[in-house]
């Protein structure tokens, strides 16, 4: 692991910061150099190393390894590689982050399994092709198999999955959307990764779009990896030049038409 950068001070954070601390500064800073926001030439460099940082200190683990290196104690061990990943049974881990390299095309027609942070999702063949295209997959997660057990998408609490009904809440953060997921897929390096956020208390708990929350991969740390919202972005950029030209179009006319009646006031005196 890198000790050489400060990640507190990349974060602009305490070191004894919260978790939720940690999350907030690092999507203010998310947003405020995001590749289609900062026009800087060191936008990339800037956003992989607030993702890095980020991606340290919100693991409790990768988090607690670093203080110790960083204070000048503990065994260096590499934690945040990138693509070359160790491979079985469909799943992966790349760096101190959880990613699954599957083949999504593989077996159409019956279901996929893959494995992430040690939570299975089993994905039909119209989801995984979804996934494939799309870059993102929302879905609702349910028993995991035959351990009859709940998993959180928030926390990746487990519990039992004995009792009656659904639970309405996870027993261990209370989130009432915990078997709600988002499955990402990186069309650079194949990476598939989930997302423990999915939406933005600040804006009425709307859902966050992958940019909103990872302006790079994670994995490779390239932009415009995700197909779909890459589409959602080329929209929005014609929307808006569409308005931008009705609106240029119609002070043209309003000119026009000024001229047109002061041309005419003169002729008439």
């Amino acid at each position: 692991m890198d000790t050489s950068n400060d990640y507190y001070a990349t974060l602009g954070v305490d070191s004894q910061a919260s978790t939720s601390a940690i999350k907030t500064a690092f999507k203010k800073l998310a947003f405020q150099y995001h590749p289609d926001v900062y026009q800087g030439t060191d936008a990339q460099e800037r956003m992989r190393g607030i993702l890095q940082a980020y991606q340290i200190l919100s693991d409790p683990e990768a988090r607690k390894e670093y203080d110790s290196q960083r204070l000048g104690g503990g065994t260096r061990r590499e934690t945040s590689g990138g693509s070359a990943a160790r491979k079985e049974s469909g799943a992966s881990t790349s760096g101190h982050g959880r990613f699954a390299f599957p083949n999504l095309r593989e077996t159409p027609g019956s279901m996929l399994a893959i494995v992430l942070s040690g939570v299975t999702y089993r994905l039909s063949s119209a989801q995984a092709e979804s996934l494939y295209w799309d870059g993102m997959l929302r879905g609702a997660a349910s028993i995991a198999g035959v351990d009859a057990f709940y998993t959180c998408q928030r926390c990746y609490h487990r519990w039992s999955a004995r009792g009656n009904g659904h639970p309405s809440t996870c027993p261990n953060c209370h989130a009432q959307d915990w078997a709600d997921y988002l499955l990402l897929r990186c069309i650079h390096c194949q990476a598939v990764f989930a997302s423990q956020e999915l939406r933005d208390p600040l804006r009425g708990n709307s859902l966050y779009h992958p940019y909103e929350l990872f302006p790079l991969c994670p994995n490779c740390r390239r932009s415009q990896w995700c197909p779909a919202e890459n589409k959602r972005v080329q929209n929005l950029r014609a929307a808006a030049a569409r308005r931008t030209a009705l609106l240029w179009g119609s002070i043209a006319l309003v000119l026009c038409v000024v001229l047109v009646a002061a041309f005419v006031l003169v002729v008439l005196r």
